[in-house]
């Protein structure tokens, strides 16, 4: 049975274009990508930790990370007005591989 999973915004400041470019490509497989700066992400706590390991060891003190849980009332009350809010779709309790 999986892990529950839960929405995360990811924001993030990149000071140096090489970094910034690494950083991407790790947040870009994990989630969708809203705005210039911010993705959306729905994962368990694991995968989660493991993806912030990941991006802080790519950060260096001039640069910024904020990754924000939201629960599921919180995450159904989102406004995306670029497309369709599929955040207010269930997230399946468990998944079948």
């Amino acid at each position: 049975m999986g892990a529950e999973k839960h929405w995360y915004l990811v924001c993030y400041d990149i000071r140096d274009q090489k970094r910034w470019r690494k950083a991407y490509k790790k947040l870009k497989g994990c989630g969708n990508r809203l705005q210039y700066s911010i993705f959306r992400m729905n994962l368990s706590r694991t995968q989660m930790e493991s993806l912030q390991w990941e991006i802080e060891n790519i950060l260096t003190d001039e640069d910024d990370l904020m990754i924000v849980r939201l629960c599921q009332g919180c995450a159904q009350r989102v406004h995306d007005s670029r497309i369709e809010n599929d955040w207010k779709k269930p997230v399946p309790k468990f998944e079948i591989f």
